[in-house]
């Protein structure tokens, strides 16, 4: 039986699949979204941590990861394969002590987790800065001339 997050998704792909007639070389992407939609992977992902994706500019982005109580040596971004991953280092927690004294009630959470995002082909991902609590990673879409405006000389 069909649930309703299965009728959209359905309905999802079947939208990716009717554009395949009138588009050329977009299969890779078209792949990509039936993968992400396909298999639950959109509506499986938790929301932890929140984020916000912001336009900066024409062609800059940046992703904004909301991470208090973390530091850059508990937290590592990976990009492969057109996917960039936030993700919680492994710990030993056993040896972790707080110099601060016994914490008697935490509630901020430090639970592990890994978040992914797909980024274009286009996309170049310029670094990352962990400050305050707000992880920003700078990315830039990187038009090739060769896919810049042109006019065409008819002969």
């Amino acid at each position: 039986m069909l649930t309703k997050e299965d009728n959209m998704t359905s309905k999802d792909l079947s939208i990716f699949n009717s554009l395949r007639p009138f588009s050329i070389g977009f299969d890779d992407m078209f792949d990509q979204f039936e993968n992400m939609l396909g298999n639950g992977g959109v509506s499986m992902q938790s929301n932890y941590p929140p984020y916000n994706i912001r336009k900066t500019g024409k062609d800059k982005y940046s992703i904004e990861v909301a991470l208090a109580g973390f530091t850059k040596k508990d937290v590592e971004v990976e990009f492969e394969d057109n996917m960039l991953t936030v993700r919680t280092k492994q710990t030993d927690k056993s040896e972790k002590k707080d110099q601060d004294g016994e914490i008697l009630h935490k509630g901020i959470s430090q639970r592990q987790f890994a978040r992914s995002f797909t980024i274009a082909d286009d996309v170049k991902v310029n670094g990352a800065e962990l400050k305050d609590g707000l992880l920003t990673i700078a990315c830039e879409r990187i038009i090739p001339d060769y896919k810049k405006k042109k006019l065409i000389e008819i002969k």
